[in-house]
């Protein structure tokens, strides 16, 4: 099978290194000429514009920023033919789906997420995401779905709108609080000072936080404006916020402790095994801290 990788950035590179593994012909795309030859160095990998990519390969993986894709995608449809496959991967899905249906009329897309970073080192363990929306694209997702569990990835099947729903909670919530907490703690003046005295929880908190806002601006606002329910999350966020600081203005010790073991016994409803999980993650933050 030849795979056209259209974007040579880091989920792009990363894609190019794992099918070049698996025995797979490879061709890269890029407008960046630079950017191209550093990878054909790299992995000595093919490389070649967009459309000659296209024009030979069987399966097509779009890996471009969300606001170049429809430019992407308009640009190399009319070198699309029957019988090859076109994926996206970015992390918003029905907006990208749509776009693929609107231009590609010949070969079968398919919508997918995979949920790791450039960091990974294999799919072993990794959740990847595939949106069918029609029986041709649910043979697709099965099949593709079947090899990549031979690798090691848990596979889930949803809709598009139902996707971008779930990353709603899973990718717009901690992007939109961790700017809340890096302006608040920022604004409160003692951010240098806390970090050196602090302990594995708020530790803990700054990694999850500096590790979200060095991400790109673009695709960050990308992420907030484009998922359907982070204004409906961000309502919610504020009026708790607003009910567990009255609690604290007035003094309520006995209600704070109310709450709090309410939590402990509704999040023990819905997830039995969030102890073990929270002191898991505690005992590899302390070996961390520790050096070992």
């Amino acid at each position: 099978m030849r795979i056209a990788i259209i974007g040579a950035g880091r989920m792009g590179r990363w894609f190019a290194k794992f099918f070049l593994g698996q025995g797979f012909s490879v061709t890269v795309s890029d407008k960046d000429d630079k950017k191209l030859q550093k990878l054909r160095n790299e992995l000595n990998v093919e490389i070649a514009d967009n459309v000659r990519a296209v024009e030979t390969a069987d399966r097509i993986l779009v890996c471009v920023p969300i606001e170049n894709f429809e430019e992407v995608i308009k640009e190399i449809s009319p070198h699309t033919r029957p019988g090859q496959e076109v994926m996206d991967i970015c992390s918003i899905k029905e907006t990208p789906v749509k776009i693929m249906h609107k231009y590609i009329k010949d070969a079968v897309t398919l919508g997918t997420h995979p949920m790791f970073g450039p960091g990974a080192k294999s799919l072993k363990g990794r959740n990847f995401i595939l949106t069918p929306t029609n029986i041709k694209e649910q043979a697709l997702a099965e099949n593709f779905g079947k090899w990549l569990e031979t690798k090691g990835a848990n596979i889930f099947f949803t809709t598009p709108r139902e996707h971008d729903e779930i990353m709603s909670v899973v990718i717009g919530l901690p992007y939109l609080l961790s700017y809340i907490v890096c302006d608040t703690l920022l604004s409160h003046g003692q951010f240098v000072k806390a970090k050196k005295f602090s302990g594995v929880s708020y530790k803990l908190l700054l990694t999850i936080m500096e590790a979200i806002v060095s991400e790109q601006a673009d695709f960050a606002a990308t992420l907030q404006m484009e998922l359907p329910d982070v204004d409906k999350l961000g309502q919610i966020l504020l009026e708790k916020n607003k009910e567990w600081l009255r609690i604290i203005e007035k003094r309520e010790k006995p209600t704070f402790i109310e709450k709090v073991k309410f939590l402990k016994n509704e999040l023990a409803k819905v997830d039995p095994h969030y102890v073990k999980s929270y002191k898991s993650m505690y005992k590899m933050l302390e070996a961390i801290e520790n050096g070992s």
